[in-house]
């Protein structure tokens, strides 16, 4: 996928879409000194070529009852590539599954998943996870306290 050619008043118009996607042009355009016209043009060019993606609401996953959080490393066997196919059309309909990534080093794929509790997460592992056929080893870590977590992708160092 080509990367699409931004300039200041762009990168300025993610950065105040990151901080609050609910902006209304106005306020948009305001913070990035243009008028609202010109500013709702390159909004729905950045919508159209695909840097802005969606627009979504972020939940607090304790306040909801998923209050453990954890990493999953997942190892498959490397026998053809009907299990990896089996593997990843299972992951898509896992919803603990928030993101999950193809690796490079010693496991396959790392899924991020969020449990109510440790029951809800041996569940998942016990019945659906190492029941999906080439899974060879799945090791987990459990996040102990968030010091850090933002879906804001970095803006500052990309040269215009």
């Amino acid at each position: 996928m080509p990367t699409v050619a931004l300039d200041k008043t762009d990168l300025k118009m993610l950065a105040a879409l990151q901080l609050n996607g609910r902006l209304s042009n106005v306020e948009l355009a305001e913070k990035v000194a243009l008028s609202p016209s010109p500013c709702l043009r390159r909004l729905k060019q950045l919508e159209e070529s695909g840097v802005i993606r969606q627009y979504v609401a972020l939940l607090d996953p304790a306040r909801i009852g998923l209050g453990l959080h954890a990493f999953v490393r997942v190892k498959l066997e490397k026998r053809g590539g009907s299990s990896l196919k089996g593997f990843i059309e299972a992951v898509q309909g896992w919803s603990e599954v928030v993101n999950c990534y193809a690796m490079t080093g010693e496991m396959d794929y790392l899924l991020q998943v969020y449990f109510e509790d440790l029951e809800h997460f041996s569940r998942f592992v016990m019945d659906q996870l190492l029941q999906q056929p080439g899974v060879e080893d799945v090791k987990s870590s459990f996040v102990l306290k968030d010091f850090k977590q933002t879906t804001a992708l970095p803006l500052n160092q990309i040269g215009v």
